[in-house]
């Protein structure tokens, strides 16, 4: 009979203490240990041990009462093993819902609830496992996305040293193609000069009589005819009056026709002096026609020469300045700590939602491309947006076209770890402001924050 008392005395003990530590955390229990009084963990009263989880609410923090519901501000905690452990509102103990995956909530009601923690526990490890694997290939991926970068970037920077080399050897011979095309028409200008002031007519004047006989000889009979003095000759102070026929006979010696010979010692003299007559277009007398004669030719051939190959240099210099200047643009921008996001430059991904198709080019643009082929742009690349602790999560890409309530579209591109670079999804949460999901493993950190699961399983 003894032992019998014994029994139920230690199991009336065993209920008294596990009324009174439910809804406790493992970390708050020393705040419950049987004694004969309870402080309020808020330390604002005493009150009697025996008062702890007696349905009444005697703490304003409500600690007195941490496995009721009697308290309005008060917490209870699911213990839940196998599964992670939370805090309830006290109102919801005891009120025939299991909100504790096991059980622990409805101790005295009439809901009948089974312990679920062990498979969502199980799930949860899954899900876990998963990132980690994930977070892993992920990380390896990354980590030869950087070597990439890293090996691109030296690329890029060997490419443009050796561009700003090409533009130095350019920039000296472009001053020395200036330099001799500054001497070639130096040159021609001084033979022009030579030519129109007599001395050129001089000193090469069996050229010059021939190439103005053959000018004036249209027909190329070896004979000047009386109509064509006429047609190419012209009275020095009048211009406009075509010669008449006893003006050209007179010019041509009396005789319809004139051989070279002749021509070399009469009317060629009549017009070198230039003082009453001139050939037709031309300033001067015949040592002016500087365009048939073979020095002055061979001087713009030489001029135009160095002009062509100027501008060929002009415009491989400029050509050069031009990628110089891309390339520079394009190593500006910030392509993270270890160059990691450089692959993504000049790379397009596309997704399609509903009857818009969506392209992000990272560092350059967003659009969108309804089905009936109209493209508007979504943004241009802005900036990184990320939080100072984990700044290259975040891209955001301003200015895009207007919109019809005014100002420009917008797009923000939060960057998430993934084994695939790829853009995940997109939404309009307001008017012409864009946000995307965009998966790519170097958005992978070292770190993966795992929730808590129970280390006991």
């Amino acid at each position: 009979m003894r032992f019998h008392i014994i029994i139920a005395a230690f199991f009336w003990f065993g209920l008294v203490d596990s009324r009174k530590v439910r809804g406790i955390s493992s970390s708050y229990k020393r705040f419950y240990r049987e004694r004969k009084s309870f402080l309020c963990i808020d330390g604002s009263k005493m009150i009697p041990f025996e008062q702890v989880n007696d349905d009444y609410c005697d703490c304003a923090d409500g600690s007195d009462e941490p496995g009721t519901s009697a308290c309005p501000q008060g917490r209870f905690y699911c213990t839940n093993l196998g599964f992670r452990p939370h805090y309830i509102p006290s109102s919801r103990v005891n009120d025939g819902i299991c909100d504790c995956c096991d059980a622990s909530d409805e101790y005295n009601s009439h809901a009948r609830c089974q312990n679920t923690c062990w498979n969502l526990g199980q799930r949860e490890r899954a899900y876990v496992e998963g990132q980690m694997r994930t977070l892993d290939e992920g990380l390896r991926l990354k980590q030869q996305l950087i070597e990439e970068g890293v090996l691109l970037w030296r690329e890029k920077q060997a490419q443009l040293r050796e561009l700003q080399q090409v533009a130095e050897d350019l920039q000296i011979k472009l001053e020395e193609h200036r330099r001799k095309k500054n001497e070639a028409d130096r040159l021609k200008e001084q033979t022009v000069k030579a030519l129109e002031a007599g001395d050129g007519a001089l000193r090469h004047q069996n050229s010059t009589v021939t190439n103005i006989f053959q000018l004036l000889d249209s027909d190329k009979d070896g004979g000047i005819s009386v109509n064509e003095v006429k047609a190419k000759v012209v009275l020095v102070h009048d211009e406009q009056r075509v010669l008449s026929e006893d003006e050209a006979l007179a010019l041509l010696g009396g005789d319809h026709q004139m051989d070279l010979t002749r021509f070399r010692h009469t009317l060629f003299d009549v017009l070198t002096r230039g003082d009453r007559v001139k050939i037709k277009d031309t300033h001067g007398a015949p040592g002016s026609l500087v365009s048939e004669d073979p020095h002055v030719k061979a001087a713009e051939k030489a001029a135009e020469w160095e002009a062509t190959n100027l501008k060929k240099v002009e415009e491989a210099y400029e050509t050069v300045s031009m990628e110089i200047s891309d390339l520079q643009k394009k190593l500006a921008i910030d392509y993270g700590t270890d160059w990691e996001f450089l692959f993504l430059k000049s790379q397009c991904y596309k997704l399609k939602v509903y009857q818009y198709t969506y392209t992000l080019c990272p560092f350059s643009q967003v659009t969108q491309k309804s089905s009936t082929g109209t493209e508007v742009s979504l943004g241009k690349w802005g900036m990184w947006s990320g939080p100072p602790k984990n700044h290259y999560t975040q891209m955001v890409y301003e200015n895009g076209e207007p919109c019809w309530q005014g100002g420009s579209r917008t797009t923000t591109v939060t960057l998430t770890c993934g084994t695939e670079t790829a853009l995940q999804s997109v939404k309009e949460p307001s008017k012409c402001q864009y946000i995307m999901d965009f998966q790519t493993p170097v958005a992978c950190q070292p770190v993966l924050k795992q929730r808590g699961v129970h280390s006991e399983l």
